[in-house]
Protein backbone atom coordinates (compact mmCIF):
# COMPACT_ATOMS: atom_id res chain seq x y z
CA UNK A 1 0.00 0.00 0.00
CA UNK A 2 1.02 3.48 -0.06
CA UNK A 3 2.44 6.17 2.31
CA UNK A 4 -0.09 9.12 3.47
CA UNK A 5 1.26 12.30 5.56
CA UNK A 6 -1.72 13.74 7.05
CA UNK A 7 -1.56 17.02 8.78
CA UNK A 8 -3.24 17.59 11.92
CA UNK A 9 -2.82 13.79 12.26
CA UNK A 10 -4.04 13.73 15.80
CA UNK A 11 -6.76 15.90 15.86
CA UNK A 12 -9.87 15.33 15.93
CA UNK A 13 -11.03 14.79 12.38
CA UNK A 14 -7.47 14.10 10.95
CA UNK A 15 -7.23 11.11 14.16
CA UNK A 16 -10.05 9.41 12.86
CA UNK A 17 -8.73 10.13 8.88
CA UNK A 18 -5.67 8.37 10.27
CA UNK A 19 -6.69 5.66 11.97
CA UNK A 20 -9.30 4.69 8.26
CA UNK A 21 -6.39 4.79 6.42
CA UNK A 22 -4.17 2.68 8.66
CA UNK A 23 -6.51 0.19 8.75
CA UNK A 24 -7.11 0.59 5.14
CA UNK A 25 -3.10 -0.62 4.81
CA UNK A 26 -1.76 2.38 4.23
CA UNK A 27 1.44 3.57 5.87
CA UNK A 28 0.72 6.67 7.72
CA UNK A 29 2.65 9.86 8.73
CA UNK A 30 0.64 11.63 11.95
CA UNK A 31 2.39 15.15 11.80
CA UNK A 32 1.58 18.54 13.51
CA UNK A 33 3.47 20.88 15.15
CA UNK A 34 3.79 18.92 18.32
CA UNK A 35 5.99 15.57 18.48
CA UNK A 36 4.86 14.90 21.40
CA UNK A 37 1.19 14.69 21.07
CA UNK A 38 1.70 12.83 17.71
CA UNK A 39 3.47 10.32 19.49
CA UNK A 40 0.99 10.11 22.54
CA UNK A 41 -1.77 9.27 19.39
CA UNK A 42 0.47 6.86 17.82
CA UNK A 43 1.76 4.46 20.75
CA UNK A 44 0.97 0.66 20.01
CA UNK A 45 -1.00 1.40 16.94
CA UNK A 46 0.73 -0.30 13.54
CA UNK A 47 0.97 1.56 10.49
CA UNK A 48 1.01 4.66 12.09
CA UNK A 49 4.41 7.06 12.43
CA UNK A 50 4.68 10.37 14.43
CA UNK A 51 6.26 12.95 12.61
CA UNK A 52 6.62 17.02 13.98
CA UNK A 53 5.45 18.96 11.12
CA UNK A 54 5.25 22.88 10.72
CA UNK A 55 2.60 24.03 8.00
CA UNK A 56 5.85 26.36 7.42
CA UNK A 57 8.31 23.21 6.17
CA UNK A 58 5.62 21.04 4.59
CA UNK A 59 7.77 21.45 1.24
CA UNK A 60 10.74 20.10 2.94
CA UNK A 61 8.91 17.46 4.77
CA UNK A 62 7.32 16.33 1.21
CA UNK A 63 10.75 16.07 -0.34
CA UNK A 64 12.14 13.67 2.88
CA UNK A 65 9.31 11.95 3.54
CA UNK A 66 7.97 11.35 -0.17
CA UNK A 67 4.22 9.93 0.30
CA UNK A 68 2.14 9.60 -2.23
CA UNK A 69 -1.09 11.58 -0.85
CA UNK A 70 -1.12 14.88 1.64
CA UNK A 71 -4.20 15.06 3.78
CA UNK A 72 -4.66 18.45 5.28
CA UNK A 73 -6.70 17.70 8.12
CA UNK A 74 -5.73 20.89 10.10
CA UNK A 75 -7.49 23.80 9.76
CA UNK A 76 -9.40 26.42 9.93
CA UNK A 77 -9.54 26.54 6.09
CA UNK A 78 -11.19 30.17 6.46
CA UNK A 79 -7.58 31.59 7.04
CA UNK A 80 -5.11 29.62 5.20
CA UNK A 81 -4.11 29.94 1.84
CA UNK A 82 -3.29 27.73 -1.21
CA UNK A 83 0.88 27.19 -0.10
CA UNK A 84 0.59 23.33 0.90
CA UNK A 85 -1.38 21.92 -2.02
CA UNK A 86 0.50 24.43 -4.22
CA UNK A 87 3.51 22.63 -2.54
CA UNK A 88 2.21 19.47 -3.21
CA UNK A 89 1.78 20.29 -7.04
CA UNK A 90 5.65 21.09 -7.06
CA UNK A 91 6.71 17.82 -5.76
CA UNK A 92 4.39 15.62 -7.55
CA UNK A 93 2.41 14.42 -4.54
CA UNK A 94 -1.24 14.17 -4.44
CA UNK A 95 -3.61 16.61 -2.01
CA UNK A 96 -6.69 16.34 -0.51
CA UNK A 97 -7.99 18.31 2.50
CA UNK A 98 -11.37 18.14 4.45
CA UNK A 99 -11.94 22.02 4.21
CA UNK A 100 -15.55 23.26 4.43
CA UNK A 101 -14.66 27.16 3.76
CA UNK A 102 -16.85 28.16 0.81
CA UNK A 103 -13.70 30.34 -0.38
CA UNK A 104 -10.90 28.03 0.01
CA UNK A 105 -12.97 25.25 -1.66
CA UNK A 106 -14.61 27.06 -4.54
CA UNK A 107 -11.53 29.02 -5.31
CA UNK A 108 -9.11 25.75 -5.97
CA UNK A 109 -9.49 25.64 -8.98
CA UNK A 110 -7.15 28.07 -9.38
CA UNK A 111 -4.17 25.12 -9.47
CA UNK A 112 -6.11 23.21 -11.66
CA UNK A 113 -3.80 23.88 -14.84
CA UNK A 114 -0.31 23.42 -12.77
CA UNK A 115 -1.97 20.20 -11.00
CA UNK A 116 -2.97 18.73 -14.87
CA UNK A 117 0.87 19.98 -15.94
CA UNK A 118 2.43 18.39 -12.72
CA UNK A 119 -0.14 15.31 -12.84
CA UNK A 120 -1.47 15.75 -9.49
CA UNK A 121 -4.86 14.91 -8.14
CA UNK A 122 -5.93 17.99 -6.03
CA UNK A 123 -9.37 17.89 -4.16
CA UNK A 124 -10.47 20.13 -1.56
CA UNK A 125 -13.76 19.42 0.52
CA UNK A 126 -13.56 16.11 1.37
CA UNK A 127 -15.99 15.84 4.15
CA UNK A 128 -19.96 16.41 5.11
CA UNK A 129 -20.12 19.24 2.33
CA UNK A 130 -19.06 19.50 -0.28
CA UNK A 131 -18.29 15.44 -0.57
CA UNK A 132 -20.83 13.91 1.27
CA UNK A 133 -23.59 16.74 0.34
CA UNK A 134 -22.64 16.27 -3.25
CA UNK A 135 -23.25 12.42 -3.39
CA UNK A 136 -26.57 12.64 -2.13
CA UNK A 137 -27.65 15.41 -4.17
CA UNK A 138 -26.93 13.51 -7.05
CA UNK A 139 -28.61 10.62 -6.36
CA UNK A 140 -31.60 12.99 -5.12
CA UNK A 141 -31.60 14.85 -8.22
CA UNK A 142 -32.36 11.81 -10.46
CA UNK A 143 -35.08 12.25 -12.71
CA UNK A 144 -35.86 15.52 -11.78
CA UNK A 145 -36.68 17.68 -15.34
CA UNK A 146 -36.02 20.71 -12.32
CA UNK A 147 -34.82 21.34 -9.17
CA UNK A 148 -36.21 24.38 -7.64
CA UNK A 149 -34.79 24.09 -3.97
CA UNK A 150 -32.10 22.45 -2.18
CA UNK A 151 -32.23 22.66 1.92
CA UNK A 152 -29.47 20.73 4.02
CA UNK A 153 -29.25 21.00 8.02
CA UNK A 154 -26.79 18.73 9.81
CA UNK A 155 -27.16 18.85 13.52
CA UNK A 156 -24.61 17.63 15.86
CA UNK A 157 -24.65 15.77 19.39
CA UNK A 158 -23.61 17.58 22.61
CA UNK A 159 -21.31 15.11 23.01
CA UNK A 160 -19.54 16.07 19.88
CA UNK A 161 -17.13 18.09 21.08
CA UNK A 162 -15.88 20.80 19.01
CA UNK A 163 -11.73 21.19 18.18
CA UNK A 164 -10.01 24.44 17.92
CA UNK A 165 -10.07 24.62 14.37
CA UNK A 166 -14.18 23.56 14.45
CA UNK A 167 -14.80 26.01 16.92
CA UNK A 168 -12.81 28.74 15.32
CA UNK A 169 -14.45 28.11 11.69
CA UNK A 170 -17.96 28.24 13.52
CA UNK A 171 -17.37 31.49 15.52
CA UNK A 172 -15.61 33.38 12.40
CA UNK A 173 -19.37 32.58 10.68
CA UNK A 174 -21.45 34.57 13.46
CA UNK A 175 -22.67 37.47 12.01
CA UNK A 176 -20.71 37.94 8.97
CA UNK A 177 -22.83 38.37 5.50
CA UNK A 178 -22.75 35.35 3.40
CA UNK A 179 -23.96 35.21 -0.60
CA UNK A 180 -27.17 32.93 -1.28
CA UNK A 181 -28.96 32.15 -4.67
CA UNK A 182 -32.31 32.44 -3.72
CA UNK A 183 -35.21 34.05 -5.71
CA UNK A 184 -33.82 33.80 -9.23
CA UNK A 185 -30.08 35.44 -8.19
CA UNK A 186 -27.34 36.17 -5.23
CA UNK A 187 -28.03 37.82 -2.43
CA UNK A 188 -26.93 38.51 1.11
CA UNK A 189 -27.56 36.80 4.27
CA UNK A 190 -26.28 36.73 7.43
CA UNK A 191 -24.34 34.13 9.01
CA UNK A 192 -26.23 31.99 11.97
CA UNK A 193 -29.64 33.36 11.33
CA UNK A 194 -32.32 32.63 10.01
CA UNK A 195 -33.25 29.63 12.95
CA UNK A 196 -35.16 26.63 12.12
CA UNK A 197 -37.12 23.75 13.43
CA UNK A 198 -35.70 20.67 11.40
CA UNK A 199 -36.93 17.22 12.04
CA UNK A 200 -34.98 13.96 11.29
CA UNK A 201 -36.92 10.89 10.94
CA UNK A 202 -35.58 7.54 9.87
CA UNK A 203 -37.44 3.91 9.41
CA UNK A 204 -37.24 2.20 12.93
CA UNK A 205 -35.35 4.65 14.27
CA UNK A 206 -36.98 6.98 17.09
CA UNK A 207 -36.69 10.83 15.47
CA UNK A 208 -34.73 13.61 16.39
CA UNK A 209 -37.52 16.26 16.67
CA UNK A 210 -37.49 20.10 16.86
CA UNK A 211 -33.61 20.45 16.42
CA UNK A 212 -33.01 24.11 16.34
CA UNK A 213 -30.42 24.99 13.17
CA UNK A 214 -29.43 28.40 12.26
CA UNK A 215 -27.60 29.29 8.76
CA UNK A 216 -24.11 28.73 7.70
CA UNK A 217 -22.46 29.67 4.76
CA UNK A 218 -20.64 26.09 2.89
CA UNK A 219 -19.37 25.34 -0.87
CA UNK A 220 -22.61 23.79 -1.52
CA UNK A 221 -24.20 27.13 -1.84
CA UNK A 222 -22.07 28.51 -4.49
CA UNK A 223 -21.32 24.76 -6.47
CA UNK A 224 -25.19 23.50 -6.44
CA UNK A 225 -26.85 26.18 -8.07
CA UNK A 226 -24.61 25.47 -11.33
CA UNK A 227 -24.78 21.85 -10.93
CA UNK A 228 -28.59 21.05 -10.94
CA UNK A 229 -31.16 21.30 -13.38
CA UNK A 230 -33.22 24.40 -12.73
CA UNK A 231 -30.73 26.22 -10.88
CA UNK A 232 -31.91 25.97 -7.74
CA UNK A 233 -31.68 28.28 -4.51
CA UNK A 234 -29.56 26.16 -2.01
CA UNK A 235 -30.00 26.97 2.08
CA UNK A 236 -27.97 25.36 4.18
CA UNK A 237 -27.95 24.86 7.93
CA UNK A 238 -25.87 23.66 11.16
CA UNK A 239 -26.62 23.61 15.06
CA UNK A 240 -26.07 21.91 17.98
CA UNK A 241 -28.07 19.27 19.81
CA UNK A 242 -29.26 21.97 22.84
CA UNK A 243 -31.36 24.55 21.96
CA UNK A 244 -29.76 27.20 24.27
CA UNK A 245 -26.78 26.43 22.71
CA UNK A 246 -27.67 27.44 19.15
CA UNK A 247 -29.47 30.66 20.43
CA UNK A 248 -26.82 31.89 21.96
CA UNK A 249 -24.57 31.73 19.33
CA UNK A 250 -27.73 33.43 17.19
CA UNK A 251 -27.13 36.01 19.94
CA UNK A 252 -23.72 36.44 19.28
CA UNK A 253 -24.07 37.13 15.65
CA UNK A 254 -25.92 39.96 15.92
CA UNK A 255 -23.00 41.45 17.88
CA UNK A 256 -21.33 41.25 14.51
CA UNK A 257 -23.91 42.47 12.53
CA UNK A 258 -24.61 45.61 14.59
CA UNK A 259 -20.94 46.48 14.43
CA UNK A 260 -20.70 45.93 17.89
CA UNK A 261 -17.80 43.54 17.44
CA UNK A 262 -15.87 42.75 14.23
CA UNK A 263 -15.44 39.34 14.26
CA UNK A 264 -15.53 36.73 17.22
CA UNK A 265 -13.38 33.62 16.09
CA UNK A 266 -10.60 35.20 18.77
CA UNK A 267 -13.05 34.07 21.34
CA UNK A 268 -12.53 30.08 20.12
CA UNK A 269 -10.38 29.38 22.87
CA UNK A 270 -13.39 29.52 25.61
CA UNK A 271 -16.03 27.48 23.51
CA UNK A 272 -14.32 24.37 23.79
CA UNK A 273 -14.49 24.97 28.17
CA UNK A 274 -18.03 26.61 27.57
CA UNK A 275 -19.18 23.27 25.76
CA UNK A 276 -17.78 21.10 28.48
CA UNK A 277 -20.03 22.48 30.88
CA UNK A 278 -22.88 21.38 29.80
CA UNK A 279 -21.36 18.42 28.40
CA UNK A 280 -23.29 16.01 30.26
CA UNK A 281 -26.53 17.29 29.16
CA UNK A 282 -27.92 15.92 25.78
CA UNK A 283 -27.58 12.81 23.92
CA UNK A 284 -25.07 10.76 21.30
CA UNK A 285 -27.33 11.48 18.06
CA UNK A 286 -26.26 13.16 15.60
CA UNK A 287 -28.11 14.04 12.12
CA UNK A 288 -28.27 15.24 8.40
CA UNK A 289 -30.58 15.86 5.85
CA UNK A 290 -30.83 16.67 2.54
CA UNK A 291 -34.37 17.92 0.78
CA UNK A 292 -34.65 18.67 -2.97
CA UNK A 293 -38.11 19.98 -4.43
CA UNK A 294 -38.79 19.85 -8.02
CA UNK A 295 -40.50 18.46 -10.80
CA UNK A 296 -40.87 14.95 -11.86
CA UNK A 297 -42.96 14.38 -14.99
CA UNK A 298 -44.90 17.73 -14.57
CA UNK A 299 -45.79 16.61 -10.49
CA UNK A 300 -44.18 18.43 -7.68
CA UNK A 301 -41.99 16.33 -5.32
CA UNK A 302 -40.25 16.41 -2.39
CA UNK A 303 -37.30 14.06 -2.40
CA UNK A 304 -35.67 13.54 1.08
CA UNK A 305 -32.21 11.94 1.99
CA UNK A 306 -32.26 11.75 6.26
CA UNK A 307 -29.26 10.18 8.10
CA UNK A 308 -28.96 9.10 11.90
CA UNK A 309 -26.20 8.74 13.81
CA UNK A 310 -26.17 6.77 17.58
CA UNK A 311 -23.50 6.01 19.94
CA UNK A 312 -21.47 9.04 19.62
CA UNK A 313 -20.22 7.69 16.10
CA UNK A 314 -21.57 11.18 14.16
CA UNK A 315 -18.43 12.82 14.66
CA UNK A 316 -16.98 10.04 12.39
CA UNK A 317 -19.35 11.54 9.34
CA UNK A 318 -16.78 14.11 8.69
CA UNK A 319 -13.99 11.46 8.19
CA UNK A 320 -15.37 9.05 5.47
CA UNK A 321 -14.78 10.78 2.51
CA UNK A 322 -11.31 10.72 2.82
CA UNK A 323 -10.55 7.00 2.49
CA UNK A 324 -12.48 5.99 -0.69
CA UNK A 325 -11.23 9.67 -1.90
CA UNK A 326 -7.58 7.98 -1.69
CA UNK A 327 -8.61 5.05 -3.02
CA UNK A 328 -9.96 6.43 -6.42
CA UNK A 329 -6.51 8.64 -6.52
CA UNK A 330 -4.42 5.87 -5.87
CA UNK A 331 -6.62 3.22 -8.73
CA UNK A 332 -6.29 6.20 -10.86
CA UNK A 333 -10.41 6.85 -11.27
CA UNK A 334 -9.60 10.47 -10.78
CA UNK A 335 -8.13 12.39 -13.48
CA UNK A 336 -4.79 15.19 -12.80
CA UNK A 337 -5.99 18.78 -11.89
CA UNK A 338 -7.48 21.11 -9.07
CA UNK A 339 -11.13 20.65 -8.14
CA UNK A 340 -13.85 20.84 -5.12
CA UNK A 341 -14.74 17.28 -4.17
CA UNK A 342 -18.25 17.84 -4.22
CA UNK A 343 -18.59 15.36 -7.18
CA UNK A 344 -16.26 12.90 -6.84
CA UNK A 345 -17.94 10.08 -4.79
CA UNK A 346 -21.22 8.54 -4.91
CA UNK A 347 -23.27 7.37 -1.72
CA UNK A 348 -22.25 3.91 -2.05
CA UNK A 349 -18.87 4.93 -1.45
CA UNK A 350 -19.51 5.42 1.84
CA UNK A 351 -21.98 2.63 2.45
CA UNK A 352 -18.66 0.12 3.42
CA UNK A 353 -18.57 2.62 6.59
CA UNK A 354 -21.82 3.13 7.37
CA UNK A 355 -22.38 -0.14 7.79
CA UNK A 356 -19.23 -0.38 10.50
CA UNK A 357 -20.99 2.78 12.24
CA UNK A 358 -24.49 3.40 14.40
CA UNK A 359 -25.79 5.23 11.05
CA UNK A 360 -29.12 4.81 9.12
CA UNK A 361 -30.38 6.77 6.54
CA UNK A 362 -32.79 6.35 3.58
CA UNK A 363 -34.21 8.10 1.09
CA UNK A 364 -38.23 9.00 0.44
CA UNK A 365 -40.18 10.82 -1.80
CA UNK A 366 -43.28 13.28 -1.44
CA UNK A 367 -46.20 14.40 -4.05
CA UNK A 368 -46.37 18.09 -2.90
CA UNK A 369 -49.73 20.00 -2.57
CA UNK A 370 -50.45 22.40 -5.71
CA UNK A 371 -49.29 25.77 -5.81
CA UNK A 372 -51.23 28.28 -3.40
CA UNK A 373 -53.12 29.86 -5.99
CA UNK A 374 -54.25 26.37 -7.91
CA UNK A 375 -55.83 25.64 -4.45
CA UNK A 376 -57.70 29.01 -4.62
CA UNK A 377 -58.64 28.79 -8.06
CA UNK A 378 -59.34 24.66 -9.03
CA UNK A 379 -59.75 23.84 -12.78
CA UNK A 380 -59.57 27.50 -13.61
CA UNK A 381 -56.13 27.79 -12.66
CA UNK A 382 -55.07 25.52 -15.81
CA UNK A 383 -56.92 28.05 -17.78
CA UNK A 384 -54.77 31.26 -17.76
CA UNK A 385 -52.59 32.21 -19.73
CA UNK A 386 -49.14 30.61 -19.62
CA UNK A 387 -47.41 33.44 -18.18
CA UNK A 388 -49.63 34.20 -15.32
CA UNK A 389 -49.78 30.85 -14.18
CA UNK A 390 -45.93 30.21 -14.42
CA UNK A 391 -45.78 33.56 -12.47
CA UNK A 392 -47.61 31.41 -9.53
CA UNK A 393 -46.08 28.30 -9.67
CA UNK A 394 -43.76 28.60 -6.60
CA UNK A 395 -42.60 25.59 -5.28
CA UNK A 396 -40.20 26.50 -2.86
CA UNK A 397 -38.19 29.44 -3.97
CA UNK A 398 -38.67 31.04 -6.80
CA UNK A 399 -38.03 34.91 -8.62
CA UNK A 400 -39.30 37.18 -11.61
CA UNK A 401 -37.61 40.63 -12.65
CA UNK A 402 -38.76 43.46 -14.79
CA UNK A 403 -39.41 47.25 -14.16
CA UNK A 404 -42.73 48.94 -12.61
CA UNK A 405 -43.88 52.50 -12.93
CA UNK A 406 -45.43 53.51 -9.64
CA UNK A 407 -47.65 56.30 -9.32
CA UNK A 408 -47.36 57.73 -5.32
CA UNK A 409 -49.70 58.81 -3.16
CA UNK A 410 -52.24 61.48 -3.05
CA UNK A 411 -51.47 63.33 -0.09
CA UNK A 412 -49.40 64.31 3.33
CA UNK A 413 -51.35 61.02 4.94
CA UNK A 414 -51.84 58.75 2.56
CA UNK A 415 -47.68 59.42 2.00
CA UNK A 416 -47.38 58.43 5.24
CA UNK A 417 -49.12 55.36 5.48
CA UNK A 418 -47.66 54.23 2.20
CA UNK A 419 -44.64 55.16 3.64
CA UNK A 420 -45.06 53.15 6.84
CA UNK A 421 -45.87 49.77 4.90
CA UNK A 422 -42.89 50.38 2.80
CA UNK A 423 -44.36 50.51 -0.43
CA UNK A 424 -42.24 52.47 -3.71
CA UNK A 425 -41.87 56.24 -4.04
CA UNK A 426 -43.26 57.76 -7.38
CA UNK A 427 -41.19 56.63 -10.71
CA UNK A 428 -39.76 54.61 -13.04
CA UNK A 429 -37.87 51.01 -10.91
CA UNK A 430 -36.42 48.63 -11.40
CA UNK A 431 -38.12 45.37 -10.06
CA UNK A 432 -37.74 42.10 -8.91
CA UNK A 433 -39.95 39.39 -7.12
CA UNK A 434 -39.14 37.14 -4.86
CA UNK A 435 -41.21 33.96 -3.71
CA UNK A 436 -40.77 31.92 -0.64
CA UNK A 437 -43.06 29.08 -0.11
CA UNK A 438 -43.38 27.09 3.29
CA UNK A 439 -46.02 24.63 3.86
CA UNK A 440 -48.28 25.97 1.20
CA UNK A 441 -47.92 29.59 2.32
CA UNK A 442 -46.02 31.89 -0.13
CA UNK A 443 -44.23 35.56 1.09
CA UNK A 444 -43.59 37.72 -1.82
CA UNK A 445 -40.79 40.26 -1.26
CA UNK A 446 -41.10 43.12 -3.88
CA UNK A 447 -37.84 45.11 -4.13
CA UNK A 448 -38.13 48.62 -6.58
CA UNK A 449 -34.90 49.86 -6.93
CA UNK A 450 -33.78 48.67 -4.02
CA UNK A 451 -36.55 48.92 -1.41
CA UNK A 452 -38.01 46.47 0.00
CA UNK A 453 -41.50 45.86 1.22
CA UNK A 454 -43.01 42.03 1.41
CA UNK A 455 -46.54 40.19 2.36
CA UNK A 456 -47.80 37.11 3.08
CA UNK A 457 -50.01 35.05 1.03
CA UNK A 458 -52.46 32.03 2.46
CA UNK A 459 -55.59 30.10 2.12
CA UNK A 460 -58.89 30.36 3.67
CA UNK A 461 -61.05 28.36 2.33
CA UNK A 462 -62.57 29.68 -1.13
CA UNK A 463 -60.49 32.94 -0.37
CA UNK A 464 -57.03 33.90 -0.84
CA UNK A 465 -55.47 35.82 1.75
CA UNK A 466 -52.79 38.52 1.49
CA UNK A 467 -51.34 39.89 5.07
CA UNK A 468 -49.24 42.88 5.26
CA UNK A 469 -48.41 43.48 8.78
CA UNK A 470 -51.45 43.14 11.05
CA UNK A 471 -53.73 43.08 8.24
CA UNK A 472 -55.47 40.66 6.66
CA UNK A 473 -57.34 41.26 3.79
CA UNK A 474 -59.34 38.60 1.75
CA UNK A 475 -59.95 37.93 -2.43
CA UNK A 476 -61.82 36.62 -4.32
CA UNK A 477 -59.84 35.39 -7.82
CA UNK A 478 -61.95 35.84 -11.34
CA UNK A 479 -60.64 34.62 -14.21
CA UNK A 480 -60.95 34.24 -17.58
CA UNK A 481 -58.48 32.87 -20.52
CA UNK A 482 -56.55 36.45 -20.58
CA UNK A 483 -55.90 36.80 -16.83
CA UNK A 484 -57.11 37.14 -13.38
CA UNK A 485 -58.27 39.75 -11.00
CA UNK A 486 -58.05 40.38 -7.13
CA UNK A 487 -61.28 41.08 -5.59
CA UNK A 488 -61.32 42.25 -2.08
CA UNK A 489 -64.38 40.76 0.11
CA UNK A 490 -63.48 41.08 3.79
CA UNK A 491 -60.51 42.40 5.69
CA UNK A 492 -59.55 41.93 9.11
CA UNK A 493 -56.66 43.40 11.82
CA UNK A 494 -55.65 40.46 13.80
CA UNK A 495 -58.87 38.46 14.74
CA UNK A 496 -60.81 40.82 13.95
CA UNK A 497 -63.25 41.50 11.00
CA UNK A 498 -63.40 44.96 9.71
CA UNK A 499 -66.30 46.64 8.00
CA UNK A 500 -65.77 46.25 4.13
CA UNK A 501 -66.95 49.86 3.30
CA UNK A 502 -63.66 51.21 5.50
CA UNK A 503 -61.29 48.70 3.35
CA UNK A 504 -58.90 49.76 1.09
CA UNK A 505 -60.10 50.12 -2.70
CA UNK A 506 -58.07 47.39 -4.89
CA UNK A 507 -58.87 45.46 -7.98
CA UNK A 508 -55.10 44.39 -9.33
CA UNK A 509 -55.40 42.52 -12.15
CA UNK A 510 -52.86 39.87 -13.97
CA UNK A 511 -52.57 39.51 -17.73
CA UNK A 512 -50.43 38.16 -20.29
CA UNK A 513 -49.19 40.62 -23.30
CA UNK A 514 -46.67 39.87 -25.83
CA UNK A 515 -45.89 36.76 -23.91
CA UNK A 516 -44.93 38.55 -20.67
CA UNK A 517 -46.67 38.77 -17.20
CA UNK A 518 -48.74 42.12 -16.85
CA UNK A 519 -49.82 43.55 -13.51
CA UNK A 520 -51.70 46.50 -11.98
CA UNK A 521 -52.30 47.37 -8.77
CA UNK A 522 -54.10 50.49 -7.46
CA UNK A 523 -54.73 51.17 -3.77
CA UNK A 524 -56.74 53.79 -2.71
CA UNK A 525 -58.66 54.76 0.63
CA UNK A 526 -61.75 55.67 1.00
CA UNK A 527 -61.89 59.37 1.67
CA UNK A 528 -58.33 59.68 1.58
CA UNK A 529 -57.31 58.88 -1.25
CA UNK A 530 -54.78 57.32 -3.75
CA UNK A 531 -51.77 55.54 -1.28
CA UNK A 532 -49.96 53.78 -4.59
CA UNK A 533 -50.75 53.21 -8.18
CA UNK A 534 -47.91 50.86 -9.27
CA UNK A 535 -47.78 48.53 -12.70
CA UNK A 536 -45.88 46.83 -14.89
CA UNK A 537 -44.12 43.82 -16.48
CA UNK A 538 -42.08 40.88 -14.84
CA UNK A 539 -40.33 37.70 -16.37
CA UNK A 540 -40.17 34.80 -14.55
CA UNK A 541 -36.64 33.44 -13.42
Amino acid sequence: MSRILVLGGYGGFGGRIARRLAAAGHDVLVAGRSLAKARAFCADQPRLTPVAIDRAAVAAALRDHRPAVLVDASGPFQTLDYTIPAACVAAGVHYVDIADARAFVCGIVTLDAAAKAAGVVVISGASSVPALSGAVVRKLAVGFEQVRAVEMAISASNRATAGPAVAAAILAQLGQPLKLWRGGRWIERIGWQELRREHFVVAGERPLDRRLVALVDVPDHELLPERLPGRPAVTFRAGTELGFQTRALWLASWLVRWKLLSNLAPMARFLRPLQGLTGWMGSDRSAMIVRLFGLIGGKRVERRWTLLASRGDGPEIPALSVPPLISHILDGLEPAGARDAGMSLSLSDYQPAFDGLSIRHEVTEHILSPPLYARVMGTRFEQLPPAVRAMHETLRDGGASGVADVTGSGNLLTGAIASLIGFPRAGTHELHVAFEERDGVETWIRTFSGKRFHSRLSQDGRWLVERFGAFRFGFELPSDEHGLAMVMRRWWIGPLRLPLALAPRSLAREWEEDGRFHFDVPIVLPVLGRIVHYRGRLEAR
